[in-house]
């Protein structure tokens, strides 16, 4: 190969390395604090925080074009000029060059819209931030401080709970959804109480191993873990329903109490209460989208459900969710269904109706397809009816709590070495080599740089003994290059040209006849 490809090839790895480099470069070195923080907050909490910027935005944006109608949009609002062009687009209507933030407002049809643009910009903004985070190189518990947990699932006791091997037909696979069913309930759980960023995998075949970073309190996470979600099937009132929301559109402000309860009873049926009917939004949480009137009567709780995945209409090839019940359910649920053709069910899960189906015909047999959905809606329907009959049983085996203290010290002590252990190796040789010890220092300063580079393109962590063991490789990486340029000391000494002490330097044989 000649030395311009080798150069090539060369600045090539270099340049796929920065890329991979990059997202670590990014988070550590670019994002500002108060941004990471947002950004390793919940969805739940990220959500919350964009719905609030934007609102207060909104508000100041509106004061701002109604006291000077010609006041320009600033750069800070670069993201909603490119919107308000595009409204002007839409509209049919050319879009000023020079555009007012009277303009900019004036393009959106609603206050609503204006706020969902506002909302849209500062939530791509944390999410981008989280995506950084999620690609870069993670510090352990033992350096940034967090809380470990490792937690067993009794995968026989959920076994036993299907009617043994028998039920279940292939028990590997039984095992390994179950497994990926308690680890997404897990995720959701610690996401839900707006906890930090969670790492959460499994470890072995029977154990889920979760980091938390940042302060922890051990018996909230706990009653997290062991938290268990109820879900069950109930009577839709559509008259009762379409009658509240039509009071609540009404009365928005009356209705409710602080915590939620209602506050005139006489509005709903005798029997009936109200509860939220969610669709999951952009952050892939709940979302309420209206209110629904149930029955408080259960029809069917998720124990009777033994399985349920996502299937297609045979017909419209629509997303469909098919569930399977047992014996005792699929009866009920015949009988129910036949006495119910027309009306609605829904499908409860925490209190809160996750899907509201139309019963067009008796199902017997136990077979249910549930369909009028999208493949979104179907997949998440599906993982809440998991939720129900994959009952995983939950123990915490061990946890662990390390303070954040103890980790910044570890890093700021840890950096220290490594940059001083760098830069007395490099200075060593570039005194005693000189020339060729500029070749040691640029070959140890790729060396540190692919490190980094593999680390963050596999999004690895990185532990205190993973610094112990960097501030090593800068020790044990110059030991070829002493051995190469003493090689070359000495055949130069022998009377060699240059070229022939080189060539002998780097030859591994002659290398191995002296003691590597």
């Amino acid at each position: 190969m000649s030395k311009r490809n080798r150069l090539l090839l060369i600045l090539v790895i270099v340049a796929i390395c920065f890329a991979f480099l990059w997202p670590s470069i990014s988070w550590y070195a670019l994002t500002p604090k108060e941004e990471q923080a947002l950004a390793l907050s919940s969805l739940e909490n990220i959500r919350d925080y964009a719905s609030q910027v934007a609102a207060k935005e909104v508000d100041s944006l509106v004061a701002m074009a109604q006291a000077d109608k010609a006041a320009p949009l600033t750069d800070e609002y670069s993201y909603l000029l490119k919107v308000a062009k595009k409204n002007y687009k839409l509209a049919g209507k050319k879009a000023p060059k020079e555009m007012t933030v009277y303009e900019a407002v004036s393009s959106f049809t609603s206050k609503t819209e204006l706020v969902t643009a506002v909302e849209n910009h500062y939530r791509e903004e944390i999410l981008a931030a989280k995506n950084k985070y999620t690609n870069s190189v993670k510090l352990g518990l033992d350096l940034s401080g967090g809380m470990s947990i490792i937690i067993k699932a009794d995968l026989d006791e959920a076994l036993a709970q299907q009617g043994g091997a028998e039920a279940v037909g292939d028990v590997e696979e039984f095992k390994a959804a179950a497994m990926a069913q308690a680890i997404e309930t897990l995720t959701g759980r610690i996401d839900k109480f707006g906890l930090s960023e969670p790492t959460i995998r499994q470890q072995g075949e029977d154990r889920i191993y979760i980091e938390i970073p940042g302060a922890a309190d051990a018996n909230r996470i706990n009653s997290i873990v062991m938290g268990k979600g109820i879900l069950n099937f109930r009577h839709v009132d559509m008259d009762a329903t379409n009658a509240f929301n039509e009071y609540y559109a009404a009365n928005p402000t009356k209705t409710f109490t602080a915590s939620g309860e209602l506050l005139d009873l006489s509005i709903i049926p005798e029997g009936t209460e109200v509860l939220g009917y969610y669709t999951k939004d952009e952050y892939g949480l709940d979302q309420r989208v209206s209110y629904m009137v149930v029955d408080k009567e259960i029809i069917l709780d998720g124990s009777h459900i033994k399985s349920a995945s996502v299937t297609s209409d045979n017909i419209t090839g629509q997303p469909q969710v098919a569930l399977t019940l047992d014996s005792e359910g699929g009866d009920i649920f015949y009988n129910y269904t036949a006495e119910h053709v027309g009306d609605y069910l829904g499908i409860v899960s925490d209190d809160k109706v996750k899907s509201n189906a139309r019963i067009n015909e008796a199902i017997p047999g136990g077979n249910v397809a549930i369909s009028g959905f999208n493949l979104d809606e179907a997949q998440n329907l599906q993982k809440v009816l998991q939720t129900a009959w994959l009952n995983v049983p939950l123990t915490v085996e061990s946890q662990q709590v390390v303070g954040a203290s103890l980790g910044a010290k570890s890093i700021k002590e840890g950096l220290t070495a490594l940059v001083v252990g760098l830069c007395a190796v490099l200075v060593f040789m570039l005194i005693w080599y000189k020339g060729a010890g500029v070749n040691a220092v640029v070959a140890q300063i790729l060396n540190l740089y692919f490190m980094f580079a593999i680390l963050s393109a596999f999004n690895l962590t990185i532990t205190l003994p993973s610094v112990a063991g960097m501030i090593l490789t800068i020790g044990m990486a110059v030991d070829a290059n002493v051995i190469i340029f003493e090689r070359i000391k000495e055949e130069l000494a022998l009377g060699k040209s240059r070229a022939a002490a080189i060539a002998a330097g780097f030859d591994p044989c002659v290398l191995g006849n002296h003691g590597l």
